[in-house]
């Protein structure tokens, strides 16, 4: 019998939803409405022409700032490689001597090849 007054009071409480929210009537939106959207003020075509010009001329400043600097990095590169390059050939004729002695000695194992 207890399952039985369970279900009964289970039928009474329950009230639908939707049932409920219609007998309070329509809700108050906050926002704008979907006509405020469409009555919104739009630029005309030769504004929206204006605008895309704008925005062109700022992309061409843009592409020249960064051309700029790719030159910059490319003479800071160019410099680094030289002063590698003007140290690395007395230390390469070292380690061409060095390889040679040990050629010599014969200590070197073959299964490890220098790269």
């Amino acid at each position: 019998e207890g399952q039985r007054e369970r279900r009964e009071n289970l039928k009474q409480a329950y009230m639908n939803p939707i049932a409920m929210a219609r007998s309070r009537g329509p809700i108050q939106s906050s926002g704008p409405t979907i006509q405020d959207y469409l009555n919104r003020p739009r630029p005309t075509w030769e504004e929206v022409k204006e605008q895309l010009e704008k925005k062109k001329k700022g992309s061409k400043a843009l592409a020249e700032f960064e051309e700029k600097m790719n030159e910059n990095w490319k003479k800071e590169l160019e410099k680094h490689r030289e002063k590698l390059l003007s140290g690395s050939e007395s230390s390469s004729k070292k380690r061409q001597r060095k390889k040679k002695e040990k050629k010599k000695s014969g200590r070197v194992s073959k299964s490890f090849p220098f790269f």
